[in-house]
């Protein structure tokens, strides 16, 4: 009897390995492209990039790079042109307390016994003694409250600080109320911030200093300049903050 040949098909138990060994080929490729992201400098771009067209057969092409970011506005830039800002206000709100006071003073300003100034510590008001006082006496007298009253009306609603300062000439003063100088001018600028404070400006915003005869604004050789000495300044003190800088240690 002749014998049947058949030709029996092998069925294969390994095609699993070919689609195994592309999956992990593939999620090589994926970490590799996700570590490249997330690391990326200009040179390992350019090596990846020149590895994946090699891989498939394509046009190298080098990454433009994206610039960095600049930004618009840096912050001590900013900080700068806000205090420039501040500034700018302020000395306009100066200015414009500075004119309020000179025309409100103004028949005062006119003879010689009001001084209006404006400068970097604020706006100063200096007050001839002899508009205030009798002489060798810190008590105000009455001719010279309409002037303050005055004055207290348009400091009253103003956020500045006050400071007020006494100043005498260099002629001695000995009296039981007064010993020296010092007393007498820091009596007659506590009378002026008394006053202030009965119309309505708030004690907290003054301050008062008695110079004596130490900061005189004219010679004390003859008895024009020792009256011009004689005053009272009020200043208006600007609300910029001062800067402080630290001097270090050698």
């Amino acid at each position: 009897m002749a014998r049947k040949k058949f030709d029996e098909e092998t069925e294969s138990h390994e095609r699993w390995l070919i689609s195994y060994a592309d999956f992990i080929t593939l999620l090589f490729a994926f970490f590799v492209v996700m570590y490249a992201i997330s690391v990326v400098n200009e040179g390992k771009y350019r090596v990846f990039s020149n590895a994946l067209g090699d891989a498939f057969g394509g046009k190298r092409v080098a990454p433009k790079m994206v610039d960095e970011i600049q930004p618009s506005i840096s912050l001590p830039n900013l900080a700068g042109r806000r205090r420039a800002e501040a500034m700018r206000r302020e000395r306009e709100l100066l200015t414009l307390l500075a004119r309020d006071l000179t025309s409100t003073l103004a028949p005062l300003v006119k003879e010689g016994k009001v001084r209006v100034t404006q400068n970097s510590r604020g706006v100063s008001v200096e007050i001839n003694a002899s508009v205030l006082f009798d002489s060798g006496d810190a008590m105000l007298n009455a001719s010279s409250k309409e002037a303050l009253l005055a004055l207290a009306v348009l400091l009253k609603n103003d956020p500045h600080a006050l400071q007020v300062e006494g100043h005498t000439d260099t002629a001695p003063i000995r009296s039981p109320l007064f010993p020296s100088n010092w007393e007498l001018s820091a009596s007659r600028a506590s009378s002026v911030v008394r006053l202030f404070a009965e119309a309505g400006v708030p004690e907290t915003r003054m301050t008062v200093i008695g110079h004596g005869a130490n900061i005189p604004v004219a010679a004390n050789t003859d008895p024009d300049g020792r009256a011009r000495n004689r005053r009272v300044a009020v200043t208006i003190l600007s609300a910029l903050p001062d800067t402080t800088t630290e001097i270090p240690t050698r």
